[in-house]
This record gives C-alpha cells, structure tokens and sequence, in this order.
C-alpha cells in the first residue's frame, strides 16, 4: 500500500508539472504565432441582440467649404465625438466591400463567380496548373460557398442582406470598391450605377460609406483629381456619405487609395500637399487620404506623397511588410511621429487557389476564428485611430466575413465555418468592435 501511495504522488507530482508547464507555454504565444488572448467577453456565444449606445468617429456634418487645414490627425487622436444613434454602430470600424458579382438573372450572366484562372508570370510553374475559368453555380471562384449562392450585387434583396449582416457586425462604414464610369477590374464590368443604391441600402440601416479607389487604366494623380470632385459632387450631399470627424475640427471625406505605389510619390504631391500643382488642399474637395502600405519604403513615399495616412489591406500575416503584424507598433510609430493615420487591416484568413492554384504558400488557416482573432489582437494592441477589415465579401481571396454555407458537388468540396453557425464572423466583429470601442473610450481619457 505505501508503494502504491508512493506511485500516486509521483503521478500526481509530474502530472501537475505537465498543466503547469503547458500554461507557461501558452503564456508566451505572440499574436504572431497564430493565437492570442480572448479579451474580456469573448467566448463563443450567441450574438447580443440589443444594441449599444457608443460615441462614434463619423459625421453627418457638411463638407468644408475652404480654408486652411488644420492640426494633423496624429495629433488629434480619432474623434469619439458624435452620436452613434442608439445603433451599436462603430464608426471607427471600416470595412472592404465589392460590388462586382453579377447572376443571370439580373445581370444577364454570371460575373466574377466565374473568375478565370489566373496563371503564374513564371511558364515553367504556369505550365504545372489549370487554367480556365469557372462554371458557377455549382463550381465558383471561391474556396467558399456564399449562404446567398453566387448572387448579383445589383439585387436589391442581396443589398438588403449585405447591410444588415454588416450592421450585426457593427462595422459603421462601408468602404465601397470604386471605379470611375464606364471602368472595371479585369473579370467584371462597370459598377459605379451600383453606388447610389449601396448608399440608400446603408443608409437604412445607419451605415455610412467611403469609397476605395481601385487602379485603372491612365489612373494619375490628375484624373483622381477628377474622380475625388465627381463623388464629393454627386453623393458628398447624401445621408451615408462618410466623413471623418478629429478632435481637431476637421470633418472631411476619406478616401482609400489602392496600390497607390504605383504612382510616384512627387506626382502624388502636386495632388495632396498644399504647394502641388493642383492641390485639393484648402478647398470643397479637400479630404483625408489613406494609401497602401505595403514595402517598408512605401511609408516614407506615403508621408513625402501628401497622404494623410496609410492602411495595410491583405488579410495575409507576412505576405508583406505592412501586411505583418509584427511591423505595426513601428509603423504606428512612424505615423504618430509624423502626423499620419494608421489603419492596420485584419482578416478572418486567406486562400485565394481557387483564382490563383499556385498560390498555396500565402495561406492562412482561419482556425475556427482565432486568427481573425489574433489579427484583431494585434491591431488593437497599437491603439489605431481606425480599424478596417478585409473583407466583407472578396470570395475570390478567402477573406470574407459575410455568412457562408457548407456546399459539396460531385467536383468540389467547399470550406465552410462549421462547426460554427455561418454568423461567426459577423459575432467574432461585433464582440471586438465593442472591445475596441471600451478601449479607446479609455485611451481617449
């Protein structure tokens, strides 16, 4: 009996060494490693069904008209100023969203759900992988199955669905992928008759939305020029039209940039620094400007560009320098030493193969929503003026957070969010849109 007493404390010793040593080793994850700390409340759970009142970073204030700009934002902090309308809606939450996907019904075909294919630039690996395109809707450009199906963003239903799910997340602005008229990106057609029913479909529902300049063809800082004055003129009147309120007094537009590297940053000047060529500065059209951190360089571009801020969008940890969480206390950093917004992007996961077969190594495993969860981690951490999202609905990259379906056909088996219901992204959003909020009330103090 004293033996076998003797076997039980030693089993009990080296078991409670085992939990002990366990602990300590998920003490020390970093966001960095694929799992983070749930902030307080986080668990999984049925989404709350009442909302919050909340002070909130947008404006239904008029644009303003002249005069000189004022402080720079770094020195503002993001205004938590205005009412949120009782909505539970946070306005320092911004959010990617497409309007490209066509069905035939409304469109008279299938767009962008057919996604072709898009080769390697290298022959030799091109060469080892499919080409074609899509055949929808049983076989779609996506490693996901929408729970909508492979539906049309000119249906007024589907618009109705949109911004309901984003108002259940919370995310308060709607940042719209724009083209100028009669422009698309290389597998759709022409959206922009598609922006005044996005803004109504919002503003129902106590959103606002901001516009995502995307890379066209002769795109210059003089025809963005032109671009910025046709939406300030056309929709800068309307109830959902997004301006950013800091403490500094102003309340201007904001608009995104997409790979705004690919202009120079002296170009840029003659648009965004008061002594350009053809500056906005100062006058009706004069509004924030955010451009796409990508290289390390692109901040030091960005800052000598004009911008008044940048962003990282790509929902892959390590595919870039900006994309990597690691990089944005640095970068935040940068930002505040010179004045700058920074958005930090976070993303539910990444797989875009079914576009682009060759592209497995920028994968990044959702696991059942921890890394959404450690990407928003990782940006609250730097205590950013503004959070954005990648994305509502980029099928195409895996980065979505609107509801999905679990779908099998003879040929594909699609991912799905079980064995969590199809709102687990919209909860996951909403849970540290809230956290995000509490702390920055804090920050603000």
């Amino acid at each position: 009996m004293a033996r076998l007493r003797r076997k039980a404390c030693v089993a009990l010793f080296l078991f409670t060494l085992f939990v002990f040593g366990t602990l300590m080793g998920l003490r020390t994850l970093k966001p960095t490693e694929g799992f983070s700390d749930l902030a307080p409340g986080l668990e999984f759970m049925p989404l709350i069904g009442g909302k919050l009142d909340r002070r909130s970073a947008a404006s239904d204030a008029a644009v303003s008209q002249g005069g000189p700009r004022n402080a720079p934002i770094g020195d503002a902090k993001a205004a938590a100023v205005n009412s949120g309308q009782d909505k539970g809606i946070f306005y320092d939450v911004h959010i990617f969203y497409y309007m490209w996907y066509g069905h035939p019904q409304t469109d008279g075909k299938y767009l962008h759900w057919d996604h072709v294919l898009v080769p390697h630039w290298d022959p030799k690996i091109a060469a080892s992988y499919p080409t074609g395109k899509h055949s929808p809707p049983d076989d779609i450009g996506s490693s996901f199955y929408p729970e909508l199906g492979p539906y049309s963003s000119r249906d007024p239903e589907v618009l109705e669905s949109h911004m309901e799910q984003i108002e259940a997340a919370g995310a308060g602005v709607v940042v719209v992928s724009w083209y100028p008229p009669g422009q698309a990106d290389d597998n759709g057609e022409p959206t922009e008759d598609i922006v005044q029913a996005v803004l109504e479909a919002a503003h129902r529902h106590g959103l606002k939305v901001a516009f995502h300049i995307q890379p066209y063809p002769g795109r210059s800082d003089q025809t963005v020029h032109e671009n910025v004055k046709y939406i300030i003129d056309r929709y800068g009147e309307h109830g959902a039209f997004y301006r950013f309120s800091a403490t500094s007094g102003r309340v201007l537009p904001l608009f995104y940039v997409y790979d705004s590297y690919l202009t120079p940053p002296e170009a840029w000047a003659e648009l965004l620094t008061s002594s350009g060529s053809h500056s906005l500065r100062g006058s009706a059209y004069d509004a924030l400007f955010i451009g796409l951190l990508v290289e390390e360089r692109h901040k030091h571009d960005l800052l000598a560009a004009g911008f008044d801020g940048m962003y990282t969008y790509f929902a892959s940890n390590g595919f870039s320098f900006g994309s990597s969480h690691q990089n944005w206390k640095s970068v935040k950093a940068f930002c505040d030493g010179n004045g700058l917004l920074f958005v930090p992007s976070v993303g539910p996961g990444y797989i875009d193969t079914s576009v682009r077969p060759w592209n497995n190594h920028n994968t990044r495993n959702r696991i059942n929503g921890r890394y959404y969860e450690t990407a928003l981690q990782a940006a609250l951490s730097v205590r950013p003026e503004l959070v954005s999202i990648t994305s509502f609905n980029e099928w195409h990259e895996g980065t979505q957070i609107e509801r999905a379906a679990p779908k099998k056909t003879v040929t594909r088996l699609y991912l799905d969010y079980q064995p969590h219901t199809p709102e687990l992204y919209l909860e996951l959003t909403r849970r540290w849109a809230e956290q995000f909020n509490k702390e920055k009330e804090q920050w603000l103090m």
